[in-house]
């Protein structure tokens, strides 16, 4: 029989009393502002560039400790000074928010990454819900009507693909968006929200979700056709998970249990097929003809892919009692705390090889920030307390 208030315990003592402290400690940038990102092992910075959607990323995970925990004035001041830091250096004056800066903020990489757009969304959304203050909410509304600008051509002119000879479109950005739009509700008219969560919601379940292979994939035919190349085979399970629980949202939300229930099936199809029958774990990518892949890190074992499946697996046990995702949250729970948990210093290791073991030590980097690992702990936790 499963504890769940020793679980819940576990997972709230992660977040407050190791995760959280180890980027209060160690990612604030005192002299020019914002977060320091690149950290190794014991938190000793390494590099000092500054990728927006991880500034973004991590005032939104601020911000949002500060609303749904407690009101640490700590947390808010963090969020604060990220914020005014972005606001300062992080966009070119009309809200396309570059890639990266160096450390004092001067731009490094153009805003060639819609991805810098969303996490600007969701963090001045959340800071508006934090101190009412109306410049977070334009800020947000604004950048958010960009991303919906930018949707059909999301990087734009700094696209390499040629036009017309293989256009594709991907799995990435209609996945995010269901999960922003409910994180900007309450600046969004109804009517709007409605017609964009219906498109959100059509892509992942009836374009890029494939009833015929039972798997979502990462890139069709604009014409919402499967293509046989690299891109169009290409699969990655933990997208395809992470977007399934933002779905349990929205059916809870909507009070549309059917969504819930498809959500949770396709979940649980996803960490089935993605898991490694002989080393454990779920593979970063794989190809849905079983062919070889471009990315030599297929097999690697990311700290946000189990993350992702512990939350969707423990969402789709409450929200439809199935044992089944209660059985693979047990076996998920168990591969994580081996293998991603430090035991000598907070926070987790994100790069493991197929073996499970650190191929990567660092703490934090170019991809990885404060936010999956405390945003994943904070879901379960909250998950488990309404068990």
């Amino acid at each position: 029989m499963i504890d769940f208030r020793a679980l819940e315990a576990q997972y709230k003592s992660e977040l407050l009393e190791r995760v959280m402290p180890f980027w209060m400690s160690h990612s604030i940038d005192n002299e020019c502002g914002g977060f320091f990102t690149c950290l190794e092992r014991d938190g000793t910075v390494y590099d000092t560039d500054k990728f927006i959607w991880l500034q973004c990323r991590q005032v939104w995970m601020l911000a949002t400790l500060y609303n749904r925990v407690e009101r640490r004035q700590e947390w808010l001041d963090a969020a604060l000074q990220g914020a005014r830091f972005l606001l300062s250096h992080g966009h070119d004056g009309r809200y396309n928010w570059y890639f990266s800066l160096t450390r004092e903020g001067k731009p490094l990489v153009q805003p060639y990454n819609i991805f810098s757009y969303t996490f600007a969304a969701i963090a001045f959304g959340q800071l508006y819900k934090a101190t009412g203050d109306p410049l977070y909410a334009t800020v947000a509304r604004q950048t958010f009507n960009l991303v919906l600008q930018r949707r059909s051509s999301p990087k734009g002119q700094w696209s390499k693909a040629v036009p017309g000879t293989r256009p594709l479109k991907t799995f990435d950005l209609p996945m995010i968006l269901c999960n922003v739009a409910l994180e900007l509700e309450s600046l969004l008219e109804p009517s709007f929200l409605s017609e964009t969560i219906d498109l959100c919601l059509h892509e992942v379940l009836e374009v890029f979700y494939r009833p015929e292979l039972d798997l979502v994939v990462e890139c069709v035919g604009t014409d919402g056709q499967l293509v046989d190349c690299h891109e169009g085979r290409l699969l990655n399970p933990g997208h395809a998970i992470e977007s399934m629980w933002f779905v349990m949202d929205l059916g809870s939300r909507l009070g549309r249990p059917e969504l819930i229930s498809q959500a949770t099936q396709i979940a649980l199809r996803e960490v089935e097929y993605g898991w490694d029958p002989v080393y454990g774990g779920i593979f970063y990518f794989m190809d849905r003809l079983g062919r070889p892949l471009q990315q030599l890190e297929f097999d690697q074992k990311l700290w946000w892919v189990h993350i992702e499946a512990l939350i969707a697996m423990i969402k789709g046990y409450r929200l439809t009692g199935s044992q089944e995702c209660l059985s693979w949250f047990e076996r998920l729970h168990a591969y994580v705390w081996e293998h991603f948990v430090d035991p000598q210093y907070p926070e987790w290791f994100g790069y493991l090889t197929r073996r499970g073991e650190p191929l990567l030590t660092l703490k934090g980097g170019k991809w990885k920030g404060c936010f999956h690992v405390p945003r994943g702990l904070l879901q379960v936790w909250q998950t488990l307390s309404a068990l």
